[in-house]
């Protein structure tokens, strides 16, 4: 049977060129980058160019690249980095409530240390209340931190926006760009973004490699102690070859990002109207104005999502009821029930994420299959 996988947002597959780019560090290019000889500055040149591209992505300094195992590794990083290295001045942290686990759980143990949260609500199409958001600003508060594009409804949020209000408060702001690196156009100073976070399995580099984007002149509380790598600030001997993975799947994502967001808008658009079409009773979750051009979120009236995952499995299809890092939960999706859908929206709902690899064909199979089992 053919798989037709509609779950990028989960992940993605690495790309051939991208593979290409490792196999040397994985094989005969073995050294450490932190010795002297010429086989280790051989490895430690290739994470320099990789640093070079993944700054060149976001319109960010290379020396502002600090690389990590994951989008988690790097939230944590940044919000307890700045946390800590802050907890003079305050601590009080503003976020919101459809962000990542990886924000949630991390605000969640700041909390059990002495932080105080506020998580700002949404509006009915997953847009960040910024009325409220200004009014949660307090003296204390040290750190803001906003998602640029959720990874469930596909929303941007007005980045630019939130970022004028943490600056005219003299407040950091951080974003997890997890989702939009790669997939929308990112310029950390225009934008006036001071942390970033980005992660290398959604833009088709490996599992297990992420980067971290920190301003120049702002500091932050290292947690990963041991050695001297990525200027003192995150222990460890280097995974090179999914660091070289991860510069070339960025570099790929620039050079292609506007041929890459037409089609993946396309297809979203393509799915969304035959889904209309021939489907009734449903409903699209989040806005059509801002949101991803490969994330489709819709609610099918009738039927669980865990069922119609199951059945669509069967089928051959991947794809997913939201965050993968959430999956096997029994609870309705925290995003989804903070844009206030009924039950029967909110446990009826399925991610399709689109990526580089899918055809009109494949939608036009997935359109076929949901209308066999919603319908039969």
């Amino acid at each position: 049977m053919q798989i037709r996988y509609f779950d990028n947002s989960a992940t993605t597959p690495i790309k051939e060129e991208v593979l290409n780019a490792m196999f040397p560090y994985l094989s005969k290019e073995y050294g450490n980058p932190s010795s002297i000889y010429s086989i280790a500055r051989t490895a430690k040149r290739a994470i320099e160019e990789a640093r070079k591209q993944v700054a060149e992505l976001i319109g960010a300094k290379p020396y502002e690249i600090y690389f990590t195992s994951c989008g988690s590794e790097s939230d944590n990083t940044a919000l307890k980095g700045i946390a800590y290295a802050n907890k003079h001045k305050g601590k009080h942290i503003i976020t919101s409530k459809i962000e990542h686990t990886a924000i949630l759980n991390t605000c969640e143990n700041l909390s059990e240390k002495g932080f105080d949260i506020t998580y700002v609500n949404i509006d009915k199409n997953g847009i960040i209340d910024i009325e409220e958001l200004k009014n949660s600003i307090r003296e204390d508060t040290i750190l803001i931190s906003i998602m640029l594009a959720n990874n469930e409804i596909g929303t941007i949020q007005p980045i630019e926006k939130i970022s004028r209000i943490a600056k005219a408060n003299n407040i950091i702001f951080h974003t997890d760009a997890v989702q939009a690196a790669g997939n929308i156009p990112i310029s950390v100073e225009k934008m006036g973004i001071d942390l970033l976070s980005l992660s290398g399995h959604k833009i088709y580099a490996p599992k297990g490699v992420g980067a971290l984007y920190v301003k120049k002149g702002i500091d932050f509380e290292k947690f990963m102690n041991g050695g001297h790598q990525e200027r003192d600030k995150r222990a460890g001997t280097e995974n090179v070859a999914s660091i070289v993975a991860l510069g070339k799947a960025c570099d790929i994502a620039k050079k292609n990002l506007p041929v890459y967001m037409k089609k993946l808008t396309s297809l979203r658009d393509y799915y969304i109207e035959k889904v209309q079409q021939k489907i009734p009773n449903i409903r699209i979750n989040g806005t059509m104005e801002n949101r991803l051009p490969g994330n489709a979120n819709i609610s099918f009236e009738g039927i669980d999502a865990s069922e119609l995952l199951l059945k669509l499995d069967e089928k051959g299809i991947c794809a997913s009821g939201g965050s993968a890092c959430s999956s096997g939960s029994d609870s309705p999706s925290h995003v989804l029930t903070a844009l206030g859908l009924e039950s029967k929206y909110a446990n009826s709902a399925i991610r399709i994420s689109f990526g580089d690899f899918n055809t009109k064909e494949d939608v036009d199979y997935l359109v076929d299959c949901l209308e066999q089992i919603i319908e039969p």
